[in-house]
C-alpha cells in the first residue's frame, strides 16, 4: 500500500500526504443508504486498523511510527488516524500513548479534539480501573479543554456503554466539573448527564435536584441541559424540577401542562 511503505522506511511525511486520498476512496466506496450511519469515523477506524494489523505483521514499532503521525501531521483527518491507531495500540501500553491524546484534545481544530475523545474511549474500555484516577486528575486541569475532554470522553457510546451498568464509575469523575465556569465543558457535562437519562432517568433526576439546589448558576445550567431527553417524556417533572414554566431546547418548546392552557 502507499502508506506502509513509507512508514517502514520511517517517511512519516510521505504516508501521510496519502492519507487523504485513501479516506476519500474508502468513503466513496461507501453505498450511499449507509453513508450517514457509516461516513467519516468509519473510513479512518477500518484505514487504522488496516495500519495496526500490517504493522503487527511486520514487527514494525507501532506506537513510535504512530506518534510520529500525530506529531507531523497537519491534516485532521491523518490525526485521525494516527489517534486511533494508537487507541489500538494502547491495549498494551496505554502510558506510551496518552500524551499524544491530551494534545490532540488541546488543538485549535475542532475536529482534532473530536477525534482525541473519541479514540480515547477504546483506552478507558481496556484499561477503566488505571484510567480513572487520570481522568479525575484531568477533570480538575486548569484547561477548558481538557475538562471537556474528559467529559466526552465518558459518555456511554459504543466503547463505553457499559457505563450504564456501572454509572459510579463516571460520576466520580464529572462531579468534579458540576459547578464548571466555561462554557465548552460545561456543554459536555450536560450532554454526558442527558445520554446517561436514556436509561437511567432517576439517577439523573437525583443529580437534577442536586444541581439545582446548590443554588449556583453553572450547576443549574448543566442540569437544564442534562434534561433534553427526559423533557420529552417527563416535561411536568422536569419542569418542577428546575423551577420553570417553560422549557426550551433549540427549536423545541415544551410548556408546563398549566401553563400550556393559556398560552
Amino acid at each position: 500500500m502507499e502508506i506502509i511503505a513509507p512508514l517502514l522506511r520511517d517517511d512519516i511525511r510521505a504516508a501521510g500526504d496519502n492519507i487523504p486520498s485513501l479516506l476519500d476512496g474508502l468513503y466513496a466506496n461507501i453505498p450511499d443508504n449507509k453513508r450517514i450511519s457509516y461516513g467519516r469515523v468509519h473510513t479512518i477506524k477500518e484505514l487504522a486498523n488496516y495500519l495496526h494489523n500490517q504493522l503487527l505483521e511486520k514487527k514494525a514499532p507501532g506506537i513510535s511510527i504512530a506518534s510520529k503521525m500525530v506529531a507531523g501531521a497537519t491534516e485532521r483527518r491523518t490525526i485521525g488516524v494516527a489517534l486511533c491507531l494508537l487507541s489500538l495500540y494502547a491495549k498494551e501500553a496505554y502510558p506510551k500513548v496518552i500524551a499524544h491524546f491530551e494534545m490532540a484534545a488541546m488543538s485549535a481544530d475542532w475536529e482534532v479534539r473530536e477525534f482525541s475523545q473519541m479514540f480515547f474511549r477504546k483506552i478507558i474500555q481496556h484499561h477503566p480501573e488505571r484510567i480513572q484516577p487520570y481522568l479525575l486528575k484531568t477533570a480538575q486541569s486548569r484547561e477548558p479543554n481538557l475538562r471537556r475532554f474528559v467529559a466526552e470522553t465518558l459518555r456511554p457510546c459504543v466503547e463505553t456503554k457499559w457505563i450504564y451498568k456501572q454509572p459510579a464509575y463516571s460520576m466520580l469523575v464529572l462531579r468534579h466539573l458540576f459547578y464548571e465556569k466555561a462554557a465548552y465543558p460545561r456543554t459536555a457535562v450536560g450532554n454526558n448527564l442527558s445520554d446517561l437519562a436514556r436509561r437511567l432517568p432517576e439517577l439523573v433526576y437525583d443529580v437534577i435536584a442536586e444541581l439545582v439546589g446548590s443554588g449556583d448558576k453553572n450547576a443549574y445550567w448543566i442540569a437544564y441541559r442534562a434534561c433534553r431527553n427526559l423533557v420529552k417524556k417527563e416535561p411536568k417533572r422536569v419542569m418542577d424540577l428546575l423551577k420553570i414554566d417553560e422549557y426550551r431546547y433549540k427549536k423545541r418548546v415544551y410548556y408546563r401542562p398549566s401553563a400550556s392552557s393559556s398560552k
